[in-house]
């Protein structure tokens, strides 16, 4: 799973660098959002990726590009709310379903028929700004953030490498995350459906642990008691605040870090 975060970084480089100009995007913004607060961004084809920034602001680019359908035909919408910004791509409503419209989290409605544009997001977020990530066709990628992560695709892997705590959910595709902070305000869950499931953890880490998995192997650096085929269970530390990684088909593996 380590190689994965390799590559992902390298991807992210590629897409961050100084050799893509305004002239070479079809969306950007930049503002700030208030420490605490989160930038989110609602993706349906296309990837999101997220990389730490120095400074109070947060910039978002995007990258259209479509085979058949027409990319002018999907908008950017940038939503400001109380709990930070949302910025989600807007594909042309379907006949006999809900209008689109960008709301924050579970709210509003994202839908695409036949609608092969593919929208890539670049953001780049700083230290304390949390990030939410969610896509239906493709992957997330935050690397070396210093801030919250969440994480969601439906098809596509999860790569996070955080300061802060990460959650992270797929259905197809493999998730491989590394948080470094042991200060946690919740349970940490991790859910693939078809996939591997790989977390890296402090050392001084508390958690109550459950791993999980029905067609695959489980590895843990710390001590856990098998309590059932395909369930390893344990507390590392003083436990507090649950830690669970799960999936259907695919290993689970629970790291130890620094």
């Amino acid at each position: 799973m380590r190689v994965m975060r390799a590559i992902a970084a390298a991807v992210l480089a590629a897409g961050c660098g100084d050799s893509t100009g305004p002239e070479d995007v079809d969306f950007s913004w930049s503002g700030t959002v208030d420490q605490g607060d989160a930038i989110e961004i609602k993706g349906v084809n296309g990837s999101i990726s997220a990389v730490y920034e120095a400074g109070d602001d947060v910039s978002v680019t995007a990258v259209k590009d479509g085979q058949v359908s027409d990319p002018d035909g999907v908008t950017i919408v940038v939503v400001p709310h109380a709990d930070g910004v949302t910025i989600c791509a807007v594909y042309p409503d379907v006949a006999g379903q809900p209008s689109n419209e960008c709301q924050p989290g579970s709210g509003g409605h994202l839908g695409t028929q036949n609608n092969d544009v593919e929208v890539d997001f670049t953001v780049r977020v700083p230290a304390g700004v949390a990030f939410i990530g969610t896509t239906v066709n493709g992957g997330v990628l935050a690397e070396q953030l210093r801030s919250n992560v969440f994480a969601t695709t439906v098809n596509g892997d999860v790569v996070v490498t955080t300061t802060g705590i990460a959650l992270a959910s797929v259905v197809n595709g493999a998730i491989d995350v590394a948080i470094a902070t042991t200060t946690w305000d919740r349970d940490l869950t991790y859910t693939a459906v078809n996939g591997n499931v790989s977390v890296e953890v402090p050392a001084a880490a508390n958690a109550d642990v459950s791993l999980t998995t029905a067609n695959g192997t489980i590895a843990s650096d710390f001590a856990l008691t098998e309590v059932g085929p395909g369930n390893w269970q344990g507390v590392i530390g003083s436990g507090v605040w649950g830690l669970t990684l799960t999936t259907v088909n695919g290993n689970v593996d629970l790291q130890r870090g620094s």
